[in-house]
């Protein structure tokens, strides 16, 4: 019957032009109950409707409800009665049921075929619009017009026609038109349609495409007998709101002036969470990743994750730092009670057990929302849910966020990608009428805070907030949608904020007379107990009896928060066993790989199948790093991160890699898929490394075109498992900027926060190369301003001794060789702790003829290249390369760098001849190499000291690098920071000029400045 669901909108204005002419029709104006207030923002008017054009009879084969006036319906009639297959198959459904069933019924014999079609465009009115006549406010402030749609008079019924049978046919749908009941009075129609549509619960579902997917929610929704539990349910239902609201109310009392961000007008969130977790886990859900801001977070944290209630009173009391100091238990600088995570394994109503994890989450409200998707996608590869039916991620949303943050869209952009999606997540907005104090109508264009899910054709459930029952069954619902379809699936909880944006907020000032209302309205609690009482359900001495136990349980946990002292764990969601947190000495480990190793996996990831067809430039590569792999030379920066993936595989470890355009990669090197030009199959030889191979173990995939949303999904997903090396590489280091809020508030300051390790590495393009302002900079002081290592105090450097990286906040490192990338990348996994790493990726190096490396320097064996005084690892520091010996007393300057202005210093000084000068690499800036920078300055004692970049002053590392060479110089007794000198580009507010011109000048400056003859001397 997809003619029902798509009945044209030209149909329907001809209907409406025909009968507002009949004299049947009644004109009127409808609306609820009203204020100066309105709840949804913008009340569309209607547009005058165009005449519509006539249908030639050559369209007689249109589907139903198509035609445009009776004469077509007529003559549709005349056709199907000479010749039933000339019409729509869905036209000879309608025509046999009516003909067939007013045949043998007198009791509709005045009915016609016009008034059945215009029944059944009454009954589709309600499925499409019913929400709009919902009652979903719970203060009734909400100001809504009844859309016209669902006016009976409209399609030219009055009152004397509803005691009269209509004919409704035998479907082939869900619902009520599934029943067999063809015929049906007009007044039971409209009763089932008002009571299933527009109750304390709104559906939008008619928006989605799917046939199926509207059929079982018609069948959930239009059932015959409306929601009913037990009285046994009930009563859980009942202790659970009252969980839920005296949790706020002792916070209340015990900490008045405290911010906490409560659930007070919104305590339904808690059973209806609780509800929906336990239908969940009864159709086999295992795991559930949550994720929220820090409304009613506390209460979350308590009565759903089960934190442990003495705890968070503790951290009301300020008893957050454990004592035990000196003992590996890192504390970080720790983050206020309503950012905090934990899990927790919960039994359920149904007698199983789901683990529940609650994300931390900065105050940016939505910046939580790809981290959990990207979490969840991860267990699921983890614990092998190939089906996705095991682990579930849940998002709780605030209304004025859901709406108004970009996020939220790229977030639910992923959902159907095949490397990203999650079999769909369910979304909960709190719907609090108000964004701290900005109205709907001043904070959103569209109708519904939740209209932008209607992208995805996500079903939504509105839903009024007072109505414990209600929400628990919408919450229900979602996680059968969620379990059967696996897509995203939207509950709004529509609801209000007892007490303002916080506890000492005045909401007053700017929402005066909705909170009159509030101050007057009773709680959900209260509500639900009076309905229960009236019901005679439940006794007075029965909801005492819960009242006086959770109040019991409340102050005993206050009692025991007195003497609480935490552990390190209480604060992570997930405890790595085994790994060391930064006041614990990790063993520096070799990242070297046996010889033959390097040969096996080389061949495997340099062949192509027999009878594929690659694109001839793509043999030719691939060819060319066959031959590298077999003579040990020239191995350049592609096959080097192909060998460093290869080898991490081998050793059990799964390797992802995502950003935009990563499979070739932005500058057509990697090529990690290659395409047949005849059929156009892919092939991966990272795929083909094992026997057998998981075909997720290695995954590289093109993202959509989003930096925030799949930065946050690939953090999450490196931080369920620390075996894991996981990527993002942005396609121009300038563009990561788009994910500043990842950066800032997670990737640099989550360990310090909340205790959690991430080793996500980071690929930001980087280099002047001409190509402009936004295609030249991956701003990389940025990252250097946001290390927390301190400039003036060289920390413990012994290799037996060293906690540097373990100490800091991430590292950052600008890499200028194949080898020392293929190191860098395998030390994120063989080190017994995990770090974010931020990597200046090159562009021109990527083909550049003296950026290569031998087999060698990636090997184990003593004596190779590769090979210094520890084994063969990566290089922090590249020294000198023509031979220096340990002291050097004829070299007159000593220029130090980072990236790709080496190849270019290099290529100069070996133009004049200048012997004199000797360049070093600062490979990672941080932390900085306060040891080998020291181990230079001494062999070159009478050197005067440069450093060299090509960005600009205000810009790069130079203001990063200067007071720590300072710090190095001055322990050995070298000079004052006066004796570092620059040589780069001038401050600038562009990160690079648009001229190529002006590019070649600069950078020809630069060069030559740093080989001048006579002392550079600048910027003092």
């Amino acid at each position: 019957m997809a003619w029902f669901r798509a009945a044209s909108g030209v149909a329907r204005l001809a209907l409406r032009r025909n009968l507002s002419q009949a004299p049947h029709h009644i004109a009127r104006t409808r609306a609820l109950p009203s204020s100066t207030r309105c709840f949804h923002s913008t009340n569309f008017r209607p547009k005058a409707a165009p005449v519509p054009r006539p249908v030639p009879l050559s369209k007689l084969t249109d589907s139903f409800l198509d035609g445009t006036s009776s004469v077509y319906l007529e003559e549709l009639q005349r056709a199907w009665e000479n010749d039933p297959s000339s019409v729509d198959e869905s036209w000879d459904n309608f025509f046999r049921n009516f003909v067939g069933q007013a045949a043998t019924s007198p009791g509709i014999s005045g009915q016609t075929i016009h008034e059945s079609m215009r029944l059944l465009l009454l009954v589709r009115a309600y499925q499409v619009n019913g929400h709009m006549k919902a009652q979903l406010d719970p203060l009734g402030l909400e100001k809504r017009e009844i859309p016209e749609d669902l006016d009976p008079a409209l399609y030219g019924f009055t009152e004397a026609d509803l005691d009269r049978e209509f004919f409704l046919g035998v479907w082939r749908m869900s619902g009520f038109l599934s029943e067999n009941r063809p015929v049906q009075t007009l007044r039971e129609i409209l009763n089932r349609l008002e009571q299933a549509y527009c109750g304390t619960i709104g559906y939008e579902y008619m928006h989605i495409p799917d046939r199926e997917k509207c059929n079982w929610l018609r069948e959930k929704i239009e059932t015959v007998k409306p929601r009913e539990y037990s009285p046994d349910r009930r009563e859980v239902l009942l202790d659970r709101l009252i969980w839920s609201t005296q949790f706020e109310n002792f916070l209340a009392t015990k900490w008045t002036a405290a911010k906490r961000f409560g659930l007070e007008g919104g305590e339904t969130l808690i059973p209806g969470m609780k509800e929906m977790f336990d239908r969940a886990a009864d159709m086999g859900v295992e795991s559930i990743v949550i994720g929220m801001s820090h409304r009613g977070r506390l209460n979350v944290l308590g009565n759903v994750v089960r934190k442990p209630l003495r705890q968070i009173f503790s951290e009301f009391s300020g008893g957050t730092k454990p004592v035990e100091e000196g003992e590996g238990l890192y504390t970080g600088t720790g983050d206020v009670k309503y950012h905090l995570g934990t899990s927790y394994d919960r039994p359920t109503r149904g007698g199983k057990r789901i683990h529940l994890s609650l994300v931390a989450n900065p105050s940016h409200l939505e910046a939580v929302d790809p981290l959990v998707v990207g979490k969840t996608r991860a267990k699921q590869y983890y614990s092998n849910d190939a089906e996705r039916t095991k682990n579930v991620g849940v998002l709780i949303h605030g209304d004025g966020s859901f709406a108004g943050q970009g996020v939220v869209y790229e977030t639910l952009h992923l959902s159907a990608l095949p490397n990203y999606t999650t079999g769909g997540t369910i979304h909960i907005v709190v719907n609090n009428q108000v964004a701290f104090t900005t109205d709907p109508k001043s904070g959103r264009s569209s109708q519904y805070c939740t209209d932008v899910a209607k992208a995805l054709n996500a079903p939504i459930f509105h839903v009024n907030g007072d109505d414990l029952e209600a929400v628990v069954h919408a919450c229900e619902l979602a996680a059968g949608w969620r379990q059967t379809f696996h897509s995203d699936v939207v509950v709004d909880i529509v609801c209000y904020r007892r007490f303002g944006h916080n506890e000492i907020d005045e909401p007053s000032f700017t929402q005066p007379k909705m909170y009159q209302v509030i101050r007057n309205h009773p709680s959900a609690l209260e509500i639900y107990q009076n309905k229960l009482l009236q019901s005679g359900q439940i006794s007075k001495e029965d909801i005492e009896r819960i009242h006086n136990k959770v109040n019991s349980i409340l102050n005993e946990e206050f009692i025991k928060s007195k003497d609480y002292v935490p552990r390190r764990r209480d604060w992570l969601s997930a405890y790595w066993a085994g790994f060391k947190s930064p006041e614990q000495i990790s063993r520096i480990r070799n990242t070297g790989v046996k010889p033959e190793i390097l040969k096996r996996v080389g061949q495997a990831i340099t062949t192509l199948p027999e009878n594929f067809k690659p694109h001839r430039a793509l043999k030719k590569i691939f060819e060319q790093r066959a031959k590298m792999i077999e003579t040990g030379e020239g191995i350049d920066w592609a096959l080097a991160e192909a060998l460093a993936f290869a080898t991490l595989i081998i050793e059990g470890n799964h390797v992802r890699l995502s950003g935009q355009d990563v499979e070739r990669g932005t500058f057509s090197h990697r090529h990690a898929f290659v395409h047949d030009q005849e059929t156009g199959e892919k092939y991966c030889p990272l795929d083909h490394i094992l026997m057998n191979q998981n075909e997720e173990m290695f995954t590289v995939s093109n993202s959509s075109l989003s930096e925030f949303a799949v930065l946050g999904f690939e953090l999450g997903y490196s931080m369920e498992n620390p075996n894991s090396l996981v990527l993002w590489e942005a396609q121009f280091g300038d563009f990561a900027n788009g994910a500043q809020v990842i950066f800032d508030q997670f990737l640099s300051s989550g360990e310090s926060k909340w205790l959690r390790q991430t080793g996500l590495a980071v690929l930001l393009p980087h280099g002047y190369d001409g190509q402009g302002p936004e295609h030249s900079s991956a701003r990389l002081e940025r990252f250097l301003q946001m290390s927390d290592d301190n400039p003036y105090v060289i920390p413990e450097m012994d290799p037996t001794l060293r906690k540097q990286i373990q100490e800091c906040n991430w590292q950052v490192v600008n890499v200028t060789t194949p080898a020392n990338y293929f190191h860098v990348l395998r030390r994120q996994i063989h080190r017994d702790f995990r770090k974010p790493l931020i990597v200046m990726s090159p562009k021109n190096l990527l083909r550049h003829k003296d950026c290569k490396s031998h087999l060698s320097e990636f090997d184990d064996l003593v004596g190779h290249p590769g090979f210094d005084k520890q084994g063969t690892r990566f290089k922090r520091l590249i020294k000198d390369q023509n031979d220096h010996k340990d002291l050097e007393e004829g070299i007159n300057r000593l220029i130090l760098c980072s990236g790709k202005i080496y190849y270019e210093l290099d290529e100069e000084r070996k133009k004049k001849d200048r012997k004199d000068v000797a360049i070093c690499r600062v490979e990672q800036l941080c932390p900085f190499p306060y040891d080998l920078i020291q181990r230079e300055l001494k062999r070159y004692p009478n050197a005067e000291i440069v450093w060299c970049q090509e960005e600009p002053m205000n810009m790069g590392a130079y203001h990063y690098v200067a007071p720590r060479l300072h710090t190095a110089m001055r322990a050995l007794g070298r000079g004052t920071i006066e004796d570092i000198n620059y040589v780069g580009r001038e401050p600038s507010a562009a990160t690079a000029t648009g001229f190529y011109s002006v590019h070649v000048q600069e950078q020809t400056q630069i060069i030559q400045k740093a080989m001048q003859q006579e002392p550079v001397r600048y910027p003092y």
